[in-house]
């Protein structure tokens, strides 16, 4: 085919749509925005320091990562055998953002092509069409900090339906042994896995047998994920190496009880979607699905996967909904409930949605209708994408004030000039004392070399927690919601102000004045801690045993920051 025709082809107008949309990256580098919630508060800095501190491969006992909350296990972080911890290997952590999600939105695009043409779409007068679909699979918002969890599904879900139909290549049984190498187990692993074979179980229901070669594809993903997790396995399983954390977590505390808020959280499920698992507005899939009622009416062999993956979506929606009232049953009797989220058959429902989307305009005509349709959910999904409205807004110079970009927020002037006073008033390195956060995430000064005692992690040591609970406990006191917070959770395991509430990211306009900062010192000393980095000023310090130690603001920086030291008892 000749190079002219071949950039004419459908695929080809969709990979160009993708570079498109990440145009605005490549223009703003370093004052690009990148999604702050669960994200650059907490994802970036895991590879970061795993690769710079030289242990992404160390999964000895005794290995801890020492930046993180006075040394936390190695075995407590994402494996190593990874390719997010490689490219973060290789590259700065802004850099290894932004490849890995062009990476991931490419790899989305082409995994949802090969799906649709191969198994939903394969007619050729569909190529434009299945490349529309695609590339509004590869815009949607999406947490590109997993890797393929969720934008990578279409090509485990390929690999399946494959090996299920046969005859299987090479190349399927190669998906399935590499995706748990860019993947989130927690996130994705058990869930894609009880649906393979809750599948094969139905096929084996309706007598049609046993897919043995999808079956053992089931089994490779599993072996696979065994090797690529293995220090989170051994760690929990086998040397029990420290008792996580989740196993106070108390779901019923977190969620409003009762009939009304599990039918609106279930609403929100089936609509919406949880906005780790790519949230965005269902609607075109059910106005496609209206738009081709009438004709499905009449054609039960189309109809009934598509009411069998409705039905499968309500009833997600609704285990999802009600899911901590039905924990709120059991936990006492299955404590292991507490740690594991059973959930997360939400991350499941994204591409679920793209599917009813493929076979309801299977039935549309083509026309200005169904190209309606594929516009529609292009436009859903980047209307809902904040990476890229905002990186949009940054270009013309309109930016949200409380969504600051990458330079600004991470702010790496700012971070030295008080690295700088520590050490002219100390002679020591950021290695030799340990600092706590409060109003920013500790993920900031962990970006910038400070060892911080406090972090967001999704699994820790619950012996930590106890430790740390004492620095906060006054503050906690004042603060139902925050109590609540920390000990039905404790992910977040910061400095707590109860004048600040849940706002963990103060920013320099209006500046902030904490009037009283119930801190025990003692036991902050006691834990390792010497200094109180704080984006708020403190009113009073020395009534929480805190001696101010400096000032500090940049033009271009989003903070404001005040230095406390909390010196030890002469």
């Amino acid at each position: 085919m000749p190079a002219a025709s071949r950039l004419r082809t459908p695929l080809a107008g969709a990979l160009l749509g993708l570079l498109l949309f990440l145009l605005p990256v490549l223009l703003l580098q370093e004052r690009s925005y990148v999604l702050i919630d669960d994200n650059l508060d907490v994802e970036l800095t895991i590879p970061y320091l795993l690769t710079r501190h030289h242990v992404a491969l160390d999964y000895r006992a005794s290995t801890v990562l020492a930046p993180i909350m006075n040394g936390l296990p190695r075995n407590a972080l994402r494996p190593g055998l990874s390719a997010t911890v490689l490219l973060f290997g290789l590259l700065e952590p802004l850099p290894a953002y932004w490849v890995q999600q062009l990476l991931v939105r490419l790899l989305g695009l082409l995994g949802l092509y090969a799906l649709l043409r191969r198994h939903f779409l394969p007619a050729p007068a569909q190529r434009r069409l299945v490349a529309g679909l695609a590339l509004g699979w590869a815009v949607l918002p999406a947490y590109t900090m997993y890797g393929l969890t969720v934008l990578g599904q279409p090509w485990l879900l390929l690999a399946f339906l494959n090996l299920r139909r046969g005859p299987a290549r090479w190349t399927d049984w190669a998906i399935l042994a590499a995706f748990p190498l860019w993947s989130m187990f927690v996130f994705v692993g058990p869930f894609a896995l009880a649906a393979g074979a809750a599948l094969l179980l139905l096929d084996w229901a309706r007598g049609r047998g046993v897919a043995w070669r999808a079956a053992a594809g089931l089994a490779l993903l599993t072996t696979s994920y065994l090797v690529v997790e293995y220090p989170m396995f051994y760690s929990l399983l086998v040397a029990k190496q420290f008792t996580p954390h989740r196993l106070e977590f108390d779901l019923s505390r977190l969620g409003a009880p009762g009939l009304r808020a599990g039918l609106l959280s279930a609403g929100r499920y089936f609509f919406m979607g949880q906005y780790h698992a790519s949230q965005f507005f269902r609607g075109a899939g059910l106005l496609a699905l209206a738009v081709a009622g009438w004709a499905l009416w009449n054609r039960r062999a189309e109809r009934g996967p598509l009411l069998e993956l409705l039905t499968g979506l309500a009833g997600l929606a609704l285990f999802c909904g009600f899911y901590p009232q039905f924990v709120e049953l059991v936990q006492d009797r299955l404590p292991l409930l507490r740690a594991f989220n059973l959930s997360r058959f939400h991350f499941l429902t994204p591409l679920l949605w793209f599917v009813v989307l493929a076979l309801s305009l299977r039935v549309v005509p083509a026309g200005r209708l169904r190209a309606g349709l594929v516009a529609l959910q292009l436009l859903i999904g980047l209307g809902m994408n904040t990476e890229w409205t905002n990186n949009l807004r940054e270009l013309a110079g309109r930016p949200r004030p409380t969504d600051p970009n990458y330079a600004a927020y991470v702010a790496p002037a700012l971070f030295a000039q008080v690295q700088q006073r520590i050490r002219q008033q100390t002679g020591l390195p950021p290695a030799a004392y340990r600092v706590a956060c409060l109003g920013l995430p500790p993920a900031v000064a962990q970006l910038n070399g400070f060892y911080t005692l406090d972090s967001y992690q999704n699994n820790y040591p619950i012996e930590y927690k106890h430790r740390f609970r004492p620095l906060i406990a006054g503050e906690l006191a004042k603060s139902a919601a925050l109590r609540t917070y920390f000990d039905a959770w404790g992910n977040r395991c910061y400095l707590f102000s109860a004048e600040l509430g849940k706002n963990f990211r103060v920013g320099a306009r209006p500046p902030r004045v904490v009037q009283d900062f119930a801190f025990d010192a003692a036991a902050f000393r006691r834990l390792g801690g010497r200094y109180v980095v704080s984006a708020a000023r403190l009113a009073t310090p020395a009534r929480s045993g805190l001696v101010p130690r400096g000032e500090f603001g940049a033009r271009t920086a989003y903070w404001h920051l005040y230095l406390y030291e909390a010196p030890p008892k002469s």
